[in-house]
């Protein structure tokens, strides 16, 4: 019999939120799963599953497949997800561009768009975000015209930290857009659901529903773009702080190798995207920027190398750190950078230093490549609404149990 990934549903009575979310769950970590599968894997009645299941046939959501005999047994009937039952719409805000992405209830692109952002912050760029939100609508109504009744809102990731003072001339921050009432004005001109998260939440978003950690529970995702963070599942759920700003380790102050106090500075101007910009003299707003980092990184050139040694001295004591404070299952590297400098980053940062993930039955690697694509951010951003509407949550119970009690 093969082991079914699942959480635990629950039979008290006004639970049906929760334990919806735990089947679509089920579905989408274990494909194919029939009504005996359900019930074994999420320790729900076979009654509970059975109403369930009809329930999210109705709703369009789920849909049987052709039974299927096993053994001398009664046949079976197996369900899976329907991709057209619900669909969400990505928005990545960066320094120079921002991109939007469309995806369908299992994470499917159906639609993508991109544009550069106009200097002067909000007042000049809400417009261009806007205009290619709207576009990107029209295009997903092309292709799934159901789309335009199914859409279940807008999730948009931008570089954090959020909430605090900085200086607006800081290259390194975003501090206009962060001041920015962003999801209020977002809501308005699309008449969606609009929540923010930072950039690194938003690509472990995207491991999660489609990536390396999928399937995974415990999980730390760290994003290297033009800054560097991580993005926190712990309990098979976001992390994200009382402020919305847990795993914002590129603010770490660091201190290189053999470097004296006077030396740290914040991680991510160390190892980040943006600090080889500057090290290669290239513009990070550069249309062929990926392009040309990836010939680069293919070439035997000497900046290059030296700041993968740098960066990889930084990136694996953050591992290390990691991996001691909250003791996760994997560690994903990823980001907007090119796969050959990941892959060589990656190497370089091994080996691991010594911690407590050193055991001997692992199920996954310490340390393994994520997504290595600009659009990564985008795509955590677009299942982020997803996540939020399907997946299992506490928040799921306490809600359906306090209009219960009503």
């Amino acid at each position: 019999m093969r082991p079914i990934r699942a959480k635990s549903g629950t039979n008290q009575e006004g639970a049906s939120a929760h334990n919806r979310r735990v089947m679509i769950d089920a579905l989408r970590v274990n494909g194919q799963l029939s009504r005996a599968d359900l019930a074994r894997a999420t320790a729900l009645t076979k009654q509970a599953v059975s109403n369930i299941i009809e329930d999210l046939e109705r709703d369009g959501l789920v849909a049987s497949l052709a039974a299927v005999r096993k053994g001398r047994g009664q046949p079976s009937t197996p369900y899976r997800l329907v991709p057209e039952g619900a669909f969400a719409i990505g928005l990545q805000i960066d320094r120079h561009v921002t991109r939007t992405i469309a995806v369908d209830l299992v994470g499917a692109v159906l639609a993508r768009g991109e544009a550069n952002l106009p200097a002067g912050g909000p007042d000049e760029g809400t417009e261009t975000i806007l205009s290619l939100i709207d576009k990107t609508r029209r295009e997903l109504a092309e292709v799934a015209p159901q789309s335009k009744d199914r859409l279940v809102g807008l999730g948009v990731a931008m570089p954090g930290p959020f909430g605090i003072d900085t200086d607006p001339a800081d290259p390194w921050m975003m501090a206009l857009w962060q001041r920015f009432p962003l999801a209020e004005t977002l809501a308005l001109g699309t008449g969606l659901d609009v929540r923010l998260q930072n950039d690194s939440a938003a690509a472990a978003t995207a491991e999660k529903m489609v990536g390396a950690a999928h399937g995974l529970d415990q999980a730390i995702c760290i994003y290297v773009g033009y800054g560097i963070g991580a993005g926190l599942i712990l309990d098979g759920e976001l992390y994200r702080g009382a402020n919305g700003n847990a795993g914002e380790i590129g603010m770490i102050l660091s201190r290189p190798e053999n470097g004296t106090e006077d030396q740290r500075a914040p991680l991510e101007h160390r190892a980040s995207i943006a600090s080889l910009c500057k090290i290669l003299d290239l513009d990070p707003a550069g249309p062929e920027l990926y392009r040309h980092l990836d010939d680069v990184a293919a070439a035997s050139d000497a900046r290059i190398a030296a700041w993968i040694t740098e960066a990889a001295y930084e990136l694996r004591r953050a591992v290390q750190i990691l991996e001691t404070i909250f003791d996760p299952q994997t560690i994903v590297l990823c980001g907007g950078m090119p796969p050959g400098l990941a892959r060589r980053l990656i190497d370089a940062i091994h080996p691991l230093l010594p911690s407590i993930a050193e055991r001997r039955m692992r199920s996954a690697p310490r340390l393994q490549l994520g997504f290595t694509d600009p659009w990564a951010v985008a795509i955590g951003a677009a299942a982020e609404p997803i996540s939020r509407t399907f997946d299992p949550s506490f928040s799921a119970i306490l809600k359906t149990r306090s209009v219960g009690s009503a």
